[in-house]
This record gives structure tokens, C-alpha cells and sequence, in this order.
């Protein structure tokens, strides 16, 4: 099973309306599997602000967070996802270069 699937399939525990999970690795130099982008869609961040929203995925995660360098977080409610319909794109890499 691939990161990307091990992800996905922690976060059905939140019992999201939308979920996408991309591995946005190759924008990265840190090798396969490490940077993620995660859009969740889910009642469960009704009345929570994004640091809250963010925890709670992070401890829905768990021991998988130690695995991979990087996760973009894009965490909605259903009625924010109606209004917004699509998550901003991910930026071009920062830092890591091996130039």
C-alpha cells in the first residue's frame, strides 16, 4: 500500500464528504513518497479554527506523520466547500535544493 493510500485511508476515519490526497513529491528534491496535499472536506471541523482542524488531523494520523516530510493541509467544512469548491495549488518548493 503506498503513503498516499495509507492516508487516505486514516483520514476516512473523519468521515469526510470530499477527500483528495495528492503525493506531490516530484515538486520536491527530498525523494519519493515525502510531500502530501490533503484536501478534507468534513462536519467534523464545524466550529474549530484551522490550528484546531489541522491537530485534529494531525492526531488522526498519528505514528504515519513521522513517515513523510511534508503535508499541506486544506481543511473545509461542507458548507466553506460550497462556497470555495476547489483548494488553492500547492507553491513551487522553498527549500531543499540540491543545487
Amino acid at each position: 500500500m503506498s503513503m498516499q493510500q495509507r492516508i487516505e485511508q486514516s483520514l476516512a476515519v473523519l468521515k469526510p464528504e470530499h477527500l483528495q490526497v495528492l503525493d506531490e513529491s516530484h515538486m520536491h528534491s527530498r525523494g519519493l513518497e515525502t510531500h502530501f496535499k490533503a484536501v478534507l472536506v468534513s462536519e467534523q471541523f464545524d466550529g474549530l479554527n484551522s490550528v484546531k482542524r489541522h491537530q485534529k488531523v494531525y492526531a488522526t494520523l498519528g505514528e504515519l506523520m513521522g513517515q513523510f516530510h511534508a503535508l499541506a493541509l486544506h481543511t473545509y467544512t461542507p458548507q466553506e466547500w460550497e462556497k470555495i469548491g476547489a483548494a488553492p495549488a500547492s507553491p513551487t518548493c522553498a527549500g531543499g535544493s540540491k543545487h
